[in-house]
């Protein structure tokens, strides 16, 4: 075989692997021909003429972050600060990626420091330390209308970092101290007032429930002495009414043991002889003695008929007369 037919197919093979392309994924490869822009290839395989056509630029469609440096901005109430910014952008055109602008990133980096600056300008430099979400939307309406005419979409703009100066740095914190001493004073002032407010209901429910007490233990003594005198009373009269059933059974048996006049007389002498143990200083005796007898005969005949009183009216109800009592009393005097 010929050599040089052997060579110019190399060569051929050569020149259409080299033409013979494969655009991957989040990927798009801007083709120009003889410098002039022919169309943009996306994801999949593409072939194209060899020494005409040339890969311009190869464009990723990833999102991605541009991190710019602090930027030096003033407030309106002229404090100067530095503030770094993230900028998320992705690319929608990728023509319009490549000759749109000469260097995009550079482009976007200006463009957001003189945003910051308008931005920044009309805020007071409290708002600008409140307000990044107010500061991140209007920048990113603003940057992503100015790169639309360069392919480029902005998705989100951060503040980073504010950088306040060192003497503001110090005011404010001087400043975050004196405030979080008052509220500690505050809330100091409030424990006490509430713990002085507790201690005094604790005290007051105290001497209530004190006082409660002592009114129910009185009430309770007062029930305790009413009952101990009614118990007292009925313990009285029911004594009262058992003396009373003692002496009406005393002359009961008296009646029914039928004392004769001896031992009537006996009983006389006895009493005569009790009463001279007393304390009385003087002593009546009688000198008749069997006159004495008599009269003994006919209180007992009293006696007897008394008793039978007596018992007729126990049958009925409680002996309470003072006058048979004294009676029944002078019959065990006898009797004695």
């Amino acid at each position: 075989m010929n050599p040089a037919l052997i060579a110019c197919l190399v060569v051929v093979i050569l020149v259409i692997c080299g033409s013979v392309r494969v655009v991957k994924q989040a990927q798009a490869y801007v083709i120009e021909r003889l410098g002039t822009y022919t169309g943009t290839w996306a994801t999949g395989i593409h072939l194209k003429l060899p020494i005409f056509d040339k890969v311009a630029r190869v464009v990723s469609m990833k999102e991605q972050v541009a991190d710019f440096p602090p930027q030096p901005v003033i407030t309106k109430d002229n404090v100067t600060m530095r503030i770094d910014t993230v900028l998320f952008f992705q690319i929608t055109d990728p023509k319009l990626y490549c000759y749109g602008v000469e260097n995009p990133i550079a482009a976007i980096e200006n463009l957001t420091a003189t945003t910051l600056r308008n931005i920044i300008g009309d805020l007071e430099l409290d708002q600008t330390l409140t307000s990044r979400e107010t500061i991140n939307s209007k920048m990113r309406a603003t940057l992503d209308e100015a790169t639309d005419p360069w392919g480029i979409k902005v998705n989100r703009v951060e503040l980073k970092n504010i950088m306040p100066p060192a003497a503001i740095q110090e005011a404010m914190e001087k400043q975050m101290k004196a405030e979080r001493e008052r509220r500690e004073q505050i809330l100091r002032a409030e424990g006490e007032k509430k713990s002085a407010i507790l201690v005094a209901e604790g005290e007051k429910e105290a001497k209530i429930l004190r006082a409660e007490a002592e009114k129910q233990a009185m009430i309770l003594a007062a029930e305790a002495d009413k009952e101990a005198t009614i118990r007292r009373a009925e313990g009285n009269a029911q004594a009262i009414v058992e003396v009373q059933k003692a002496n009406a059974d005393g002359i009961k048996l008296l009646n029914e043991s039928a004392p004769t006049e001896q031992v009537l007389t006996i009983k006389s002498l006895d009493a005569f002889m009790k009463a001279a143990d007393g304390r009385a200083t003087k002593l009546i005796i009688p000198s008749n003695l069997a006159g004495v007898a008599g009269i003994v005969s006919s209180i007992t005949e009293t006696v007897k008929t008394a008793k039978q009183d007596v018992a007729d009216n126990n049958d009925k109800r409680p002996v309470n007369n003072v006058n048979a009592v004294n009676t029944v009393n002078t019959t065990n005097t006898i009797n004695q």
